[in-house]
């Protein structure tokens, strides 16, 4: 049996005109079986910023593969989420320290020069 699972956009955060959308996204990294990396070499873009769900896979696979091909990973420790506290907890304090270029708060991020 074939399941489709339907995906939808929070309305304040709807993709606009022009916005980028990876294509063909089936597992847990937001690279692989995507386009994604070909969409932000061709705009030319090399830092990415992450927030979203689940900490510890689809957040933590997505940074893993964004540093191993070369971009800078900033990851927003209280914009992601996860079925439980503890999955935030080791994806903030323990993995991403590991491999992560920058991790800041929603504020700190809104605050910052580059944003």
């Amino acid at each position: 049996m074939k399941k489709i699972a339907v995906v939808e956009f929070h309305p304040e955060i709807q993709p606009q005109p022009g916005d980028l959308i990876a294509q063909n996204h089936w597992t847990g990294s937001g690279f692989a079986n995507t386009d994604l990396d070909f969409l932000l070499r061709a705009h030319n873009i090399d830092h990415i910023i992450i927030a979203g769900m689940r900490a510890n896979t689809c957040i933590d696979s997505t940074a893993r593969y964004g540093v191993e091909l070369g971009y800078h990973v900033t990851l927003i420790k209280d914009g992601i989420a996860a079925f439980n506290w503890e999955e935030i907890r080791v994806t903030v304090e323990i993995t991403f320290p590991n491999y992560g270029h920058a991790m800041l708060t929603t504020e700190e991020f809104i605050n910052s020069p580059q944003s």
